[in-house]
């Protein structure tokens, strides 16, 4: 079947999915108003699906789906201003936990949300890496803390000082790098790959702020994710296969408190271009 197929007598022929089409290789031909692909171009294509999601009529059918296959966008779903602001002010990270796990068909909603991630050029390069039992979470934690222990003395003083602060905590029963989470969502990606920082942080970002509406609590893992790059015990537990590197880190489960105001922040820091005088 080929890559794009359009409906003759749905399309508008508009031009709405030449115009908008990424890399612009929707075209149309001379004398001819429905759109179409040239078949040297279709490798420019990155199956992102904007010219099927934004035809009026229905027309498209793109990879072999076709239009009826897809959801349909549902204003009545939309948020306004207000509601974003607040559930975008109202985020906080989860430092404290309930020991319950989180079933696991709740943890493939969340990661099944966080796939519509944008990615550089639809990449979709994210694997996700899920460490589900609770104790090997914490045996990651106590080998990070192993990390810290090896390379605290070859930081700067006022590191040295933070970084004692989760060695003495560990040692005294207190995790501060899991933070005590029964469940560790990793983003993966491959390791040569460019764009693979940013991402993953897009998609943790996206899971990150999905996690509440399944009652979820989560926090950034920066520290496990700085010992999975950098401290081989650690590579060496996570397994990956071949060519995937670590890129963050999510720690999940249910929130043992719920907090009731929200904090502010400093005001956005803002400066506005100027184009250079023409002399």
């Amino acid at each position: 079947m080929p890559l794009f197929l359009v409906d003759p007598v749905r399309c508008r022929q508009d031009g709405v999915c030449v115009a908008e089409c990424p890399t612009r290789i929707i075209a149309l031909r001379p004398g001819d108003p429905t759109p179409h692909i040239p078949a040297d171009a279709e490798e420019g294509c990155r199956h992102c699906g904007h010219c099927v999601a934004v035809c009026h009529s229905g027309a498209i059918t793109l990879d072999g789906t076709r239009p009826e296959q897809l959801r349909p966008v549902r204003t009545d779903l939309s948020l306004g201003p207000e509601q974003v602001a607040y559930f975008l002010r109202a985020r906080r990270s989860t430092r404290t936990f309930t020991p319950h796990p989180v079933a696991r068909e709740t943890l493939v909603t969340l990661l099944d949300i966080a796939r519509f991630a944008p990615s550089a050029s639809n990449r979709q390069p994210v694997t996700w890496l899920v460490v589900y039992d609770a104790a090997e979470v914490r045996r990651l934690a106590g080998l990070t803390v192993d990390w810290m222990r090896a390379t605290c003395a070859s930081q700067p003083p006022a590191a040295q000082r933070i970084v004692r602060r989760f060695i003495d905590g560990w040692d005294s029963g207190l995790d501060m790098v899991c933070r005590g989470a029964p469940h560790l969502l990793i983003a993966c990606a491959p390791a040569d790959y460019a764009w693979a920082a940013a991402d993953c942080a897009i998609a943790l970002t996206y899971l990150e702020l999905a996690a509440p509406s399944l009652n979820l609590g989560a926090c950034w893992g920066g520290i496990f994710t700085n010992a999975a790059r950098q401290w081989q015990p650690v590579k060496e537990a996570l397994a990956l296969p071949e060519g995937l590197a670590v890129f963050g880190a999510m720690l999940i489960g249910h929130p043992r408190y719920r907090y009731h105001r929200l904090p502010d922040r400093n005001e956005a820091r803002i400066v506005w271009h100027q184009p250079p005088r023409q002399t």
